[in-house]
């Protein structure tokens, strides 16, 4: 009997360790939406935006939706905090009603210290609040050493990852990714490879480049984004999904694109420069 109830036991222990192994290699799967909205200063413009997007997400079966930097509040530093905190309170629930996930990029005046942010906020299927990460490398015009910028306004955190349906993801805002020499007060220190090294999957990064009010602009700009995109997420074997802001008279072209990039550093899929547009694309990760 007692050597019965040992070769039942580990029998059972075997089984257990085969089927934990069998989930561990298994591929999982995470279906993202991406929205490349509007961004006004107007927070109710901005909330019937959002709540569009979600309706979208939806439609598409989405685990989780990426929106733009400052999607909520607005992307300026003297965002009304009272009404982006009502408005928070109304996408998150439509959201977690709706089982979508969200990285959500607003501005935003934490009540724990009373400092405003540019954030990207990570909310659960279920509405669960994971966290944010503040935009690390903050602007400032570098050819007018006497004009103020973001990094005169807004508070940054410690880049840290988060958890979302069972993998490690990082958020991303705007410059974060790419460094713009011309706006970057401090030494680019590779965001994107300081995540892939704490074992993020998957960025989520939200943007608003600003519209491109001439030609030649958008010529210098947006190759250099793109660039950027694709060669860190290559270096760091990682999956980017990015949303820029559209204009939104939706004539001008945005300076950066929005889709998803493979860990090989090409384009999975890729939405229109101009405009509202959305997109839906499943990550297959191994």
């Amino acid at each position: 009997m007692v050597f019965m109830r040992r070769a039942i036991a580990v029998l059972m222990a075997t089984l257990l360790a085969a089927t934990l192994a069998l989930a561990a290699d298994a591929p999982r799967r995470l279906r993202v939406a991406g929205a490349q909205l509007p961004v006004t200063e107007n927070v109710s413009t901005n909330l019937a935006a959002l709540e569009r997007a979600v309706q979208y997400a939806v439609a598409q079966k989405a685990d989780v939706l990426l929106t733009p930097e400052g999607s909520l509040s607005g992307y300026f530093t003297e965002f009304d905090a009272a009404r982006t905190a009502g408005a928070l309170e109304r996408i998150t629930t439509a959201a977690r009603k709706a089982g979508v996930a969200l990285a959500l990029g607003t501005c935003f005046e934490e009540p724990t210290d009373g400092r405003r942010y540019d954030e990207l906020r990570f909310y659960d299927r279920q509405g669960r609040y994971l966290g944010f990460h503040a935009k690390i490398l903050l602007c400032r015009h570098i050819p007018e050493p006497e004009s103020k910028g973001e990094i005169d306004y807004f508070g940054t955190r410690p880049l840290r990852t988060f958890e979302l349906e069972g993998i490690t993801i990082g958020g991303l805002i705007c410059n974060d990714m790419w460094a713009n020499p011309e706006w970057t007060p401090q030494a680019d220190p590779h965001l994107s490879q300081q995540l892939a090294g704490k074992g993020a999957r998957v960025i989520f990064h939200s943007v608003n480049s600003g519209l491109a009010q001439s030609d030649a602009m958008l010529e210098l700009n947006r190759p250099y984004h793109e660039s950027n995109l694709r060669i860190r997420a290559r270096a760091g074997k990682l999956w980017i999904v990015v949303v820029d802001a559209a204009d939104p008279k939706g004539k001008l072209a945005n300076q950066a694109p929005s889709g998803v990039v493979d860990p090989s550093g090409n384009w999975a899929v890729r939405v229109d420069d101009k405009g509202e547009q959305f997109f839906a694309y499943t990550i297959e990760l191994n």
